[in-house]
């Protein structure tokens, strides 16, 4: 059973579309890249899954589980950090991740922070308001606060974003060793194409709310007379209706 199934989903405003009727998977042990220009629907796409946005039409089901019908359930099994969502800048490391402990309903709670206090290399700055962070250790501290609850799904928006090199390393290998559990699933979202050709087993292409291509990161460049991922994307960016198959 995958832990995201998506089904014929589209989103509406008005006249415009900015999801159309689009279907994927994502199965446990798999990291998936959902590329795309600004304003293919990356985010729209995202914010559906997470219940902040009711589709149009279509369906959505987290391990199993329609958020339509139970999305408290639903979201349970999933978490989220993007470069965007800070966490509340007036609380504390340490108290950002009890809250967020709670409302995940995480086991042993205070064993599990510890845990990723000490993997995010945040002890330093447990008692610092996220607000007096760099942007770096927002990150890496929304990072932490995503992998709270151990989710089935995990969504990643530009995770990378804003981390040095050698830290970015660390946290791509950690969430690929996450994924290599087969516990969990992984739905990424990146512009850095060398980084979504290191880490993602597949990808998908939007354009125009629509999926244009899909497949695996290494390949499929080649098949479409591209030298590498970049050049395809800069070309769907561009001329999505040259790729269309």
């Amino acid at each position: 059973m995958p832990v995201l199934e998506i089904r014929n989903l589209r989103k509406a405003y008005r006249d415009t579309i900015a999801v159309d009727d689009i279907s994927f998977t994502v199965q446990k042990g798999e990291i998936v890249g959902l590329l795309g220009p600004n304003g293919a629907g990356k985010t729209t796409t995202i914010n559906m899954v997470l219940g902040v946005l009711e589709p149009s039409g279509g369906s959505v089901k987290i391990d199993g589980i329609d958020i339509a019908e139970s999305r408290s359930a639903a979201i349970t099994r999933t978490n989220f950090s993007a470069v965007y969502a800070h966490l509340p800048g007036n609380l504390t490391v340490l108290q950002n991740l009890r809250i967020f402990s709670l409302l995940y309903d995480v086991p042993h709670p205070q064993d599990r922070i510890e845990e990723v206090i000490e993997e995010y290399d945040l002890e330093k700055f447990r008692h610092t308001k996220a607000g007096l962070l760099s942007s770096g250790e927002q990150t890496r501290l929304g990072l932490a606060k995503a992998m709270l609850n151990n989710p089935a799904l995990l969504l990643l928006d530009e995770p990378t974003a804003s981390l040095d090199p050698s830290t970015a390393r660390i946290v791509r290998e950690r969430i690929q060793a996450l994924s290599a559990k087969k516990e969990s699933g992984v739905l990424w979202t990146s512009h850095n194409m060398q980084e979504v050709e290191a880490v993602c087993d597949r990808v998908l292409f939007l354009s125009h709310g629509k999926i244009l291509l899909s497949g695996d990161p290494r390949v499929l460049p080649q098949q479409h007379g591209k030298a590498n991922l970049e050049e395809l994307f800069i070309t769907v960016a561009r001329e999505p209706l040259s790729l269309e198959l």
